[in-house]
């Protein structure tokens, strides 16, 4: 660990956690909230917050028990905090009598806290002296036990019904690091042996898959900087060459990447085809993250800034022959990557988004040419915005054919090499794709 981060006290540490874990039932996006953290407290800051997302529900569940109202917003992010990080022995990442001391001293040493310091004190020594009977007591709550909010386990059950419990418990594991070979510039033999000489050992490789058997800092892979390789999920994988997939031999072949950002698709499009790429994303932050990925591969595209439901503002009139909508949606499928998502999302985002998904569908189908193919794909789990999606816009778009196609990837972890899916994939997250080609005219 780095020692600066050993150096900073367990309370500064537990108070810019809460704070983080606040911010997210405000409204804000984890990554957001982490970002604004201290440099200094930053790494410890997001280990720990991502364990108590993924404890959340068991941690409300026991504050329920341990305080009669619901405390100030400050205090109670701090109260939930401190038990997430204790409830269970087998992961509790500190002494529970240290936890315990330090997020009293933390509430001290915050105004927003301090008034609640004697409570919070009250309520964790409760914890320590009835811990076992409170978590047993808690048992019974589905919250609890899957640390999911109520609706999003209740969705599962309709629309999931005979692997709800396998998505979710997938969901509170940890994500495996899957990388990408660059194919254009190494092969996937070649670049696993250069990973064997410098000791990063692989769990499992799938063509130019590959999962890492823990994760290590992208300044540790090999050539990372001259662009051998790209940190990308493998569902997330299957994209361009599902797309491309019999457009090779097209001539001067043109592709539309629809929110393209960060550029992880955008590269891969460019790596196994000569197309010309137009990467279109409406935020100019997340374009420069495209930019910048493209410069370490070693690749071009046009980038456009712009919205991609609304092509009379950037379109100029030349169908194309493939385009890739890897739509906005409530990421439901990568909770594994990003824990706060669970807790961040409301029931209220799926038809919200699911009007933008078919907007942007509908937009983008008159932009293709005949014979060409558009690949719809969303990083959710639920239907509303996959398998219902698509099937409503089959229904509206009598020119439209849904190709073989994945449909809904449910997230799955696999660690042994030998055990791979039928899908190919080792170890991957939460994904939907659908392939449509359009009629040929007459």
């Amino acid at each position: 660990m780095n020692p600066k981060v050993e150096s900073v006290p367990l309370w500064r540490q537990l108070s810019a956690t809460a704070t983080v874990i606040q911010a997210v039932r405000e409204g804000a996006s984890g990554t957001a909230a982490v970002e604004r953290v201290p440099a200094e407290l930053r790494p410890g800051v997001q280990a720990l917050a991502f364990h108590v997302w993924r404890n959340l529900g068991r941690a409300e569940a026991l504050r329920k028990m341990l305080a009669n109202r619901l405390p100030p917003p400050a205090a109670d992010a701090l109260l939930c905090v401190a038990l997430a990080l204790a409830w269970s022995d087998a992961d509790a990442p500190y002494d529970m009598f240290t936890l315990v001391n330090q997020t009293v001293e933390a509430a001290k040493r915050n105004a927003s806290t301090q008034p609640q310091a004697n409570f919070l004190n009250a309520c964790l020594r409760r914890f320590l002296r009835e811990r076992d009977a409170l978590v047993a007591s808690t048992d019974a709550d589905p919250v609890a036990v899957w640390n999911h909010p109520s609706w999003w386990i209740k969705r599962l059950q309709k629309e999931r019904p005979a692997d709800w419990r396998d998505i979710l418990a997938t969901a509170n594991r940890h994500a495996p690091m899957t990388l990408r070979v660059n194919v254009r510039k190494t092969r996937p033999m070649d670049y696993l042996a250069a990973l064997s000489q410098v000791g990063i050992a692989v769990q499992s490789s799938t063509g130019s898959s590959i999962v890492l058997d823990r994760p290590v800092g992208v300044q540790h892979l090999p050539g990372f900087e001259r662009g051998l390789v790209s940190v990308q999920d493998s569902a997330a994988q299957m994209a361009a060459p599902l797309l491309l997939d019999g457009l090779q031999q097209v001539q001067s072949l043109r592709i539309l990447d629809a929110c393209a950002a960060p550029g992880g698709k955008t590269g891969h499009l460019l790596e196994i085809s000569e197309g010309q790429v137009l990467a279109l994303e409406i935020d100019a932050i997340r374009t420069a993250r495209i930019s910048e990925n493209l410069a370490r591969l070693g690749l071009q595209a046009q980038m456009v800034i712009a919205d991609a439901a609304r092509p009379q503002d950037w379109w100029d009139g030349q169908l194309f022959d493939a385009i890739l909508l890897d739509a906005p949606c409530t990421a439901s499928g990568i909770v594994r990557r990003h824990p706060d998502v669970r807790w961040l999302r409301r029931e209220s985002d799926i038809p919200q988004l699911a009007a933008i998904q078919k907007r942007m569908l509908q937009a983008l189908w008159g932009l293709l040419r005949p014979g060409g193919r558009l690949l719809y794909c969303t990083c959710s789990l639920f239907l509303a915005e996959g398998d219902s999606q698509v099937q409503t816009f089959l229904t509206h778009n009598t020119d439209a054919v849904l190709l073989p196609s994945p449909g809904h990837l449910m997230p799955q972890n696999v660690v042994k090499a030998d055990a791979v899916p039928d899908n190919g994939l080792c170890d991957h997250d939460g994904f939907y794709y659908a392939l449509l080609q359009k009629k040929m005219a007459g």
